[in-house]
């Protein structure tokens, strides 16, 4: 007679938990119980999934005994891996949808209001589903009462970009009808990557006592008016290399032309660090820096969650959205009628870039670096 499945995390069906133990024969050596089951789904942007682990802890104090499923884009799984929180990490193929259309889930909880993610919500077996799915007709609706005002956000315009002050994590808590505490997002680099952090400070010659800006130069391909231009990089690097602050340019593949073309003119003088050796190996480089400047985009995100010192500016994308966390600096274009709106093509001519305040910018950094280490050397001129 077969026994009984066990209910544990660590149960597979495929090898043991642990050495010379049968599980399945002689009972469960170890229980962690399965307890509630649920599954995020969240193929949006990067920088999105980033910002979703905030709803990590909440759901964890709600569900003290729980088992977290997440789906993602392939892309954006890496910024999942090694999350004391999340227990199982899908990339949204054919495999992972089937493996998941068998396993009978508690709660549902789509974050994405797009058809592929909706369509999926309403392919799962789970006993309540929240966030986002399609009706008969294949239009995206929200499931639960909570998820209304989210909702809501993507139809009324006037609402989401003159109205709305409340953050991402706050809307988003109460689509999965969860508490608010303001919780920060969640990312946890592996004992390898902290010791080639430490290898790659020494290899480019940083010391403990340099204070490293860092500059993410780009964004995602899908929005291009999300970046400065090259010309305010130079500006602003010029400015800052009067004074003795070390300079690191940060960015994904997309960036690896713009960043080289911002380094010719610093040649040696700057640090321009590798965009091409994958995602989680990006991040490694942006936790160099003390400050992050940067637009609205992944690496922004990835500053948050680094726990950075954040100088964001922002045109087309809502400022309000995003939470600094009290340690960062927006910069916006308040009065600007079209600012912000999320169009692709701008027919004012970027005037929400152009008009970006970057002596502020200049004085955001002097000031955090004269409250982290005083005024000695922090704006003195080298020689």
């Amino acid at each position: 007679m077969p026994k009984e499945i066990p209910s544990c995390k660590r149960f597979s069906g495929y090898k043991p938990c642990l050495p010379d133990h049968n599980c399945w024969e002689d009972g469960c050596k170890d229980n962690i119980p399965v307890g509630t089951k649920i599954l995020i789904i969240n193929l949006d942007a990067m920088g999105d999934v980033l910002m979703t682990t905030a709803q990590l802890p909440a759901i964890k104090r709600k569900f003290p005994e729980s088992t977290i499923y997440w789906v993602t884009l392939k892309n954006a799984a890496p910024l999942l891996y090694n999350n004391p929180h999340v227990d199982h990490v899908y990339n949204f193929d054919a495999e992972s949808i089937l493996i998941l259309q068998q396993i009978k889930f508690d709660y549902v909880m789509n974050v994405d209001k797009s058809q592929q993610s909706c369509a999926f919500l309403n392919s799962l077996d789970s006993k309540i589903k929240l966030g986002f799915g399609l009706d008969s007709d294949g239009k995206i609706i929200p499931k639960n009462n909570g998820a209304h005002y989210n909702f809501n956000l993507g139809m009324d315009d006037h609402l989401k970009f003159k109205v709305n002050q409340r953050t991402g994590q706050n809307y988003l808590a109460e689509t999965f009808e969860l508490d608010y505490n303001r919780d920060k997002y969640i990312f946890e680099f592996i004992e390898e990557e902290k010791l080639y952090i430490e290898n790659y400070k020494k290899k480019v010659g940083i010391k403990k006592k340099d204070k490293i800006i860092g500059f993410n130069t780009g964004c995602s391909e899908l929005y291009p008016n999300k970046k400065m231009t090259v010309e305010q990089h130079i500006y602003l690097i010029r400015q800052l290399l009067k004074k003795k602050y070390k300079i690191v340019l940060l960015g994904g593949p997309e960036d690896a032309q713009r960043n080289a073309e911002i380094y010719s003119h610093f040649k040696g003088r700057i640090i321009n660090t590798p965009t091409t050796e994958g995602l989680r190996r990006g991040i490694c480089y942006e936790s160099i820096a003390d400050i992050v400047v940067t637009g609205d985009s992944l690496g922004m995100h990835i500053a948050i969650a680094l726990r950075k010192f954040v100088i964001a500016w922002f045109g087309v994308s809502c400022w309000t959205e995003i939470d600094l966390y009290d340690h960062g600096v927006k910069i916006f274009q308040k009065e600007l009628f079209c600012s912000p709106c999320w169009k692709k093509q701008c027919p004012y001519n970027l005037e929400c870039i152009k008009l970006i305040d970057l002596d502020q910018i200049l004085s955001e950094i002097d000031k955090f670096f004269l409250s982290k280490f005083g005024s000695k050397n922090v704006i003195k001129k080298s020689i």
